[in-house]
């Protein structure tokens, strides 16, 4: 990881190119549509409304996985911390949750970063793929990854496990 910061000091990662660490590997962020952009903007109004000041939101900003990656989750609620997590990107035991939005990439983060967020130990995991209108919540971590997921059609209010329960407003996410 150290030497992907390096990239970007150096100048070999430019400042405006969406890349994230997965792995070891620079990958390539899609473009931001209108759609992801508006569906990441309406989870976080109701991720903030129903964790209150209980829990910080941070959106499109990395997350500090060991050395090898630094995923950018579309969401992620976080453990309170004084700094505000100025003095270091979180890492795996300050999240509470992490969303991904997918209008294209909903493949690759379903193979890869929901995995890539269990071994880490994420608490809970939610993919929104909007092409299928689907919410996928992945909670109860094991040594082999998520053991339960929800597939949500029509979802309205949603308890996060991870967030003791609070009810989520999800109404209107399609």
């Amino acid at each position: 990881m150290d030497d992907f910061h390096r990239m970007g000091e150096a100048g070999i990662l430019r400042a405006d190119e969406r890349v994230e660490l997965i792995d070891g590997e620079v990958i390539d962020m899609a473009p931001i549509g209108s759609n992801h952009a508006g569906t990441v903007a309406f989870l976080a109004k109701r991720l903030e409304r129903a964790v209150g000041d209980a829990a910080l939101l941070f959106v499109q900003n990395p997350l500090s996985l060991a050395a090898e990656s630094e995923p950018q989750p579309d969401i992620m609620l976080l453990e309170l911390r004084a700094d505000f997590y100025r003095s270091g990107h979180p890492r795996p035991e300050d999240v509470l949750l992490v969303v991904e939005v997918d209008d294209t990439t909903l493949v690759y983060d379903r193979d890869i970063k929901v995995p890539l967020y269990a071994r880490h130990r994420i608490p809970e995991a939610w993919l929104v793929d909007l092409e299928n209108k689907r919410l996928h919540v992945f909670t109860s971590l094991s040594d082999t990854g998520y053991l339960e997921s929800h597939s949500l059609a029509r979802p309205a209010g949603l308890c996060s496990v991870a967030l003791s329960e609070a009810q989520v407003d999800v109404r209107g996410v399609f």
